[in-house]
């Protein structure tokens, strides 16, 4: 998850549907947004009951393996985008076109509504997308007097964290694409930068809000319109490829090109990674059924059920 979300196009959350464990992301967080909650209107003794519900292990391995990936891969990722940016793009490509075709069996009915969901989905991405040509900060977007510097107000850091960090768990755009879109992406790089304590406070601020609200609506949607949920998601997916498309320049740009130059390898790669997440896909579910299948047994050879069957 955390490399995915280095890449423009790709989100965590499109990693989350894959590997089978989006529901259960989003059903921490959203315990997670409760027990926040509780604790700041002093409901203690509710706060408590929601801490109980949070995997805190898993919640906090999966943290940990984001981080990590982001420290120790994001100048690897960077630098491959930039030195091969065609070939970089068709491998993502690939991965993103197999997580399509994996996460639309999610789906437990299709149908006509379904179909026209992920349809709107889809288009309307790509529209979006194709609003702005480049996916990084101009580099002249900052006037040579501020240079470097943080131009706006507290207010625009604290909407952009609570909007991009919808990226985190939303499948199909990164939450630096959006930052990107939004013209803030060059902003939060200075507050950085500066240590400018009041802008990354109401980045945070933001992104704590905007999490803690998109989750827990994203959870109710997902219970009681899964199939819909699921379908547009499908379908923010296939949008996304329009940033992943290899050609002209990888994911550097929104514009599409026809195929040239470098063909064969890009077009391999692409084909791999389609192949690898079906395969992990495939290993997964595997392992799942074994599982099941060896919990009735265990059940069966347990002394109550040995009592039972006397």
């Amino acid at each position: 998850m955390g490399t995915a979300d280095i890449v423009p196009g790709i989100s965590g959350g499109t990693v989350a549907l894959v590997t089978g464990i989006y529901e259960r992301l989003i059903a921490n967080i959203t315990a997670g947004a409760q027990l926040l909650k509780f604790l700041l209107t002093g409901r203690f003794g509710n706060a408590a009951r929601s801490a109980r519900k949070i995997e805190w292990v898993w919640l906090i391995s999966l943290l940990l393996g984001v981080l990590l990936a982001i420290a120790v891969l994001s100048s690897v990722i960077t630098t491959l985008l930039e030195e091969q940016p065609v070939r970089t793009a068709a491998v993502f490509f690939g991965l993103v076109t197999g997580a399509v075709w994996i996460t639309k069996d999610r789906v437990r009915a299709w149908g006509v509504e379904q179909a026209a969901i992920m349809a709107a989905a889809g288009i309307g991405l790509f529209l979006l997308l194709g609003l702005r040509t480049a996916t990084a900060a101009d580099d002249g977007a900052v006037s040579s007097p501020t240079e470097g510097l943080v131009t706006q107000p507290l207010w625009a850091f604290f909407a952009a964290g609570a909007i991009a960090i919808c990226a985190m768990i939303l499948p199909g755009i990164s939450g630096s694409l959006i930052l990107v879109m939004l013209g803030m992406y060059s902003e939060v790089l200075a507050a950085i930068t500066e240590r400018n304590l009041g802008a990354l406070v109401a980045t945070a601020l933001g992104c704590v809000l905007g999490l803690a609200i998109f989750s827990t609506a994203l959870n109710w949607m997902l219970t009681r319109h899964h199939d819909r949920v699921i379908a547009a998601m499908v379908g923010l997916m296939l949008g996304s490829l329009r940033v992943l498309w290899p050609w002209p320049q990888g994911t550097a740009t929104t514009t599409l090109g026809a195929p040239s130059g470098d063909l064969g390898v890009p077009i391999l790669l692409a084909v791999s990674g389609i192949a690898l997440v079906i395969l992990v896909e495939r290993t997964a579910h595997s392992a799942t059924s074994a599982a099941n299948r060896e919990m009735p047994s265990t059940r069966s050879s347990s002394p109550r059920a040995k009592e039972n069957r006397a």
